[in-house]
C-alpha cells in the first residue's frame, strides 16, 4: 500500500504531462514530495491502525520483542523496550517474520551509502537524480514513481532481460515504454564498484561489451528481498532451510509438524495475498492439530497471481510457458497487442498486449498475462475464467461490452480456440 499511494501520484502528474495530446491545457507547477509522503502516511496510519486494534483488543496476548526458538515448544523473547528475557511455550507456532531488503556485495557500496525503497517512501524530499540498481518489480515501480515525478532515472539491471522468468516480449515491452520517458535503461550488466565523485555517487560498470560509469545523488538498491530467517535460531527446533527460505509442505508445516510458516519468509512468491491464504491455512491446520484431527488443508498455487505497478502495468497468472514445457503440457498461445484495440487507443494506453495459454486438447485455459493499462485490474478476468477451469470455447461465449480494455481478452481466447485439436471440437 505505501508504494501504490506514491505510484498513483506519479500516475497523475504522468496524465498532466500528456494533456496536449488529449487537447487539453494543463501544466504541472511542480511536485510537493512532503505532500505526498503525508497523504501516504495518513492512509497508511488508517490501515495500519486497525490491525493494531484487532491485536490489543483483548483477543490476544501481544509481546512485542526479538524472538528465538530455544528448542521445538519453546522460545525466548527479548523484549523491545530492553526489559527482561522470558520465555514462552505453544503446541504450535506460525513464523511469519516476513522479508528485508537484499543488499549486494557491490565493492564500496556500503561505504558510499545507498537507499532502499523504505527510504523512498517515506522521504519528505528527493534528490534529483537516481540510479536505480535492479529489474524486479520493486526496480520498476520506484524507476516508474522517480520519473513520474521528474526525477532523472537510470535503471541498471544484471539480467538480460526485466523481470526474469517472464516472457521475454513483457521486459522489451516495458523498457521501450521506459527508454521512451527518458529513462535509461542498462540490461546485462556487471557493477565494478561504487564510489564518490563530484559531489555525487559514481557507479562504474561494464553494460555488455562496454565500461561505462553513472554518477548520480543517490543510489536505490532495489535487488529484491530475501526472507528474514536470521537469528531465529530454527536449528534449536529443527526446521529446515532451503536458501534462506523455511522449507514447508503444502500444509503449510515446516520440517517439525507442529511449527508452521507462512508469507514471504516461505513463500514460492513473495505477495499479499498468498501470504493471507499461507497464513489462514496454517492457522486452521493449526487448530486441527491441538484438536487431535487431521491436518489436511494444503494451499493450492493453481492461480498464482502477480503484478507490477509499472508503467505499463505487467500481470499474470498460472503456469508459464516453461513451466508447461517443463511438465510435458501440449499447449497452444495466442496473443493481442493494445496498439489495435479500440479503447485503450482511446486512452492513449497502446503499449503492450495480453496473452492466453491454453491445453491444446481440452482447451481448459492454463495462464494469462497481461502488458498494458490496467493490467493488474485486467488479470483477474482471466482468473475468475481460471477459478472455474474454463476453456477458451466457454470464455468466448461471455459477453464482453464495447468498448472497453477487457474485451481485448476475446482475441487470444479465439487465438488459442483456432488451434486446437479436432478432440475438443
Amino acid at each position: 500500500m505505501p508504494s501504490k499511494t506514491l505510484i498513483e501520484s506519479a500516475d497523475r502528474n504522468l496524465s498532466i504531462r500528456r494533456a496536449s495530446e488529449f487537447g487539453l491545457k494543463a501544466t504541472a507547477e511542480g511536485v510537493d514530495v512532503r505532500a505526498i509522503r503525508d497523504r501516504k502516511r495518513v492512509l497508511i496510519d488508517d490501515f495500519a491502525g486497525y490491525r493494531q486494534q484487532q491485536l490489543m483488543d483483548g483477543r490476544f496476548t501481544l509481546h512485542r520483542g526479538y524472538a528465538e526458538f530455544v528448542d521445538a515448544h519453546t522460545l525466548k523473547v527479548s523484549p523491545r523496550d530492553g526489559s527482561a528475557a522470558f520465555e514462552v511455550q505453544g503446541k504450535t507456532f506460525c513464523i511469519a517474520t516476513g522479508s528485508v531488503p537484499n543488499i549486494p556485495p557491490i565493492p564500496g557500496l556500503q561505504e558510499t551509502g545507498f537507499w532502499t525503497s523504505d527510504e523512498v517512501l517515506d522521504a519528505e524530499s528527493l534528490p534529483e537524480s537516481f540510479a536505480v540498481l535492479g529489474g524486479g518489480a520493486i526496480a520498476l515501480e520506484m524507476a516508474h514513481y522517480l520519473e513520474g515525478i521528474g526525477r532523472k532515472v537510470t535503471l541498471i539491471q544484471r539480467g538480460k532481460q526485466f523481470l526474469t522468468g517472464f516472457d521475454t516480449e513483457c521486459s522489451q515491452v516495458v523498457e521501450q515504454a521506459y527508454q521512451h520517458r527518458g529513462i535509461v535503461c542498462h540490461l546485462g550488466t556487471h557493477i565494478h564498484r561504487v564510489t564518490t565523485k563530484d559531489g555525487g555517487k559514481h557507479i562504474e560498470y561494464r553494460h555488455g561489451e562496454e565500461e561505462v560509469s553513472v554518477t548520480v545523488d543517490e543510489i536505490l538498491v532495489a535487488l529484491g528481498r530475501k526472507p528474514a530467517s536470521g537469528g531465529l535460531n530454527l536449528e534449536a527446533a529443527q526446521v529446515s532451510l532451503h536458501k534462506e527460505k523455511v522449507v514447508v509442505k503444502p500444509t503449510m508445516q515446516t520440517t517439525q509438524p507442529h511449527i508452521f510458516a507462512a508469507g514471504d519468509i516461505c513463500s514460492p512468491l513473495d505477495v499479499v495475498h498468498v501470504a493471507i491464504q499461507q497464513g489462514e491455512i496454517a492457522a486452521r491446520n493449526a487448530h486441527r492439530l491441538i484438536q487431535g484431527q487431521l491436518v489436511n488443508e494444503e494451499a493450492d498455487y493453481r492461480l498464482l497471481l502477480f503484478g507490477v505497478f509499472s508503467h505499463p502495468q505487467v500481470a499474470s497468472v498460472g503456469a508459464s510457458e516453461a513451466d508447461l514445457e517443463k511438465a510435458g503440457t501440449p499447449y497452444v498461445s495466442a496473443s493481442y497487442p493494445f496498439n489495435d484495440h479500440g479503447k485503450s487507443m482511446c486512452m492513449g494506453e497502446t503499449d503492450g498486449f495480453v496473452k492466453m495459454l491454453a491445453h491444446a486438447h481440452t482447451g481448459e485455459i492454463l495462464a494469462g498475462i497481461c502488458v498494458g493499462p490496467h493490467a493488474t485490474e485486467l488479470i483477474h478476468e482471466v482468473v475468475v475464467a481460471m477459478h472455474y477451469r474454463s476453456r477458451v470455447q466457454d470464455f468466448l461465449t461471455i459477453p464482453h461490452y464495447h468498448p472497453t480494455l477487457s474485451e481485448i481478452w476475446t482475441y487470444p481466447a479465439e487465438g488459442c480456440a483456432d488451434q486446437l485439436t479436432e478432440e475438443c471440437e
